[in-house]
């Protein structure tokens, strides 16, 4: 909790690794560009501590994963909810790949990086495998990063 009473979360790096202290610079990068309402939005982050902090708007209904796998009796998944939160991903993922200012590609979409707001609005998070594209880029040629199974072709 902020001093103004904000609650918020904080991503902290578990291990002092250069790959994964360059992720965390690179979502600073990236979410620095974005405002979409089905974006996490970072406000603010700390790179000079022992390890990274990234500081996010709280998010408090958990992942998607969650309601996916575990039976949840309060919020039931039902066709037309699952329908409207996929619609709120391809929006931000409209957003990011076209609307932005350099299109941005995610990179590591599944469940666990779709986190739902109070009002069980979907919310991408998790951009450190993300990668920034020129407008007159035509091809981007990197390693293969995300979780096998959800990559993105």
């Amino acid at each position: 909790m902020l001093a103004d009473g904000k609650i918020v979360a904080v991503k902290k790096s578990t291990i002092i690794d250069e790959s994964k202290l360059s992720d965390f610079i690179n979502e600073v990068v990236i979410l620095s560009q974005i405002n979409h309402r089905h974006v996490v939005q970072l406000l603010g982050c700390c790179l000079e501590t022992e390890v990274p902090l990234l500081v996010y708007e709280f998010i408090p209904n958990g992942t998607l994963s969650q309601y996916i796998h575990e039976q949840n009796e309060e919020f039931p998944l039902t066709w037309e909810i699952r329908l409207r939160i996929a619609t709120e991903i391809a929006g931000a993922l409209f957003y990011l790949h076209a609307s932005a200012a350099f299109p941005i590609y995610h990179r590591d979409i599944k469940s666990t990086n779709i986190l739902l707001d109070a009002k069980y609005r979907a919310k991408v998070a998790d951009f450190g495998t993300s990668r920034s594209v020129a407008i007159d880029q035509t091809h981007l040629t990197t390693l293969v990063h995300g979780t096998f199974g959800y990559l993105d072709p």
